[in-house]
């Protein structure tokens, strides 16, 4: 069994801005503010949350049970 790792740092697409962010382990984020410009990330189509879209590693639910069974469902 691996360890899920709970820190992903995220990269937003519109100003490539920079942050490492501890994941929640109960549920997906949706959405999430960028700090540096007024882009709100939202998950690509076929992810589940900013994570999975923009972050350098998948959410806690994706790293437990894999992408091809997703999460959140």
């Amino acid at each position: 069994m691996s360890t899920v790792v709970l820190e992903s740092t995220l990269t937003c697409p519109e100003c490539g801005y920079v942050k490492t962010e501890t994941m929640p382990t109960n549920a997906c984020q949706w959405f999430y503010a960028c700090e540096q410009c007024p882009a709100v990330l939202k998950p690509q189509p076929g992810d589940c949350c900013v994570y999975c879209s923009y972050g350098s590693v998948p959410c806690p639910p994706v790293q437990e049970h894999s992408r091809q069974k997703g999460c959140c469902s």
